[in-house]
C-alpha cells in the first residue's frame, strides 16, 4: 500500500514539473505556440497578390515614362522646321516650304534667266516681262505697251486677283489656265508671263495691239 502512494506521488509530481518547469513564464509558453501555428493560406495569397500588384505598377510606370519620352523625341523633330522659324530663320522655312511645294508640283515656269542690257531700264517683275518678251521673239519697243497694258491690269503683281476670276500679272480668266505653263502659276511670275505673252501673241499679235484693244474696250 505504501508502494502504490509514492508511485502516485511520484506521477503527480512528473505533472506538475512538465507543466510548469522554473524559470518559463505562462507567456513564453503562449509565445512558442503563437511561433509554431502555421500559416494562414488565405493571408499568404492576399501578401503574394500585393507584392505582384506593386511590380506590375512599377512597371506600368516605368513603361509610361518611356512612352512619354519616345512621344517628346518624335514631336521634336515633327516641330523642326517651326522651331527654326521660331528661332529666327523664318526666311529659310518660307523657302523650303515654297521648294517643297514645287518639288512636289512636278512642272515649273522656271525662271528668267539674265537681264539683257537693253531692259536694265526696267526693274522687278517689269524687268522679267521684258526679258521674256524679246526671248519671245517681240522687238524691245513691244515693251512700252506691255508695261502699259499690264500696269492697268494687274499693277504686275503677281498674286492680283479679281472677283471675275482673273489672277496674276495677265489677269488670266480663269487664272488656273495658267497651269500649263507650270503648275506654280499662282506664285511664279516667270509661268504668269510666259502665258500671258503666248495669249497675246495667238490672240492680238503684239503686246501693242493688246494695248489698242483695251484702249478702245477697255478689257483684252
Amino acid at each position: 500500500m505504501f508502494a502504490v502512494f509514492v508511485l502516485v506521488g511520484g506521477l503527480a509530481g512528473g505533472a506538475y514539473l512538465t507543466v510548469h518547469r522554473p524559470g518559463q513564464q505562462p507567456t513564453e509558453v503562449a509565445q512558442q505556440q503563437v511561433v509554431g501555428q502555421p500559416i494562414d493560406p488565405i493571408e499568404e495569397q492576399q501578401a503574394q497578390r500585393q507584392a505582384t500588384d506593386g511590380y506590375r505598377q512599377q512597371k506600368m510606370r516605368e513603361e509610361a515614362s518611356r512612352s512619354a519620352a519616345r512621344d517628346a523625341k518624335q514631336h521634336a523633330a515633327a516641330g523642326g522646321e517651326h522651331a527654326a522659324a521660331v528661332a529666327g530663320d523664318a526666311d529659310a522655312a518660307k523657302k523650303a516650304a515654297e521648294q517643297k511645294k514645287t518639288d512636289s508640283s512636278g512642272t515649273s515656269g522656271g525662271s528668267a534667266g539674265p537681264v539683257p542690257s537693253s531692259c536694265k531700264e526696267y526693274s522687278g517683275n517689269r524687268a522679267t516681262g521684258c526679258t521674256l518678251l524679246l526671248q519671245a521673239g517681240f522687238g524691245l519697243d513691244q515693251m512700252a505697251c506691255l508695261d502699259k497694258l499690264w500696269t492697268r491690269e494687274s499693277g504686275w503683281n503677281v498674286h492680283a486677283a479679281n472677283p471675275s476670276g482673273a489672277y496674276g500679272i495677265p489677269q488670266a480668266l480663269p487664272g488656273d489656265s495658267m497651269a500649263s505653263y507650270g503648275d506654280d502659276w499662282q506664285d511664279n511670275p516667270v509661268t504668269q508671263i510666259k502665258w500671258g505673252l503666248n495669249y497675246i501673241k495667238n490672240r492680238y499679235s503684239t503686246p501693242c495691239g493688246a494695248w489698242d484693244h483695251s484702249e478702245s474696250t477697255g478689257w483684252y
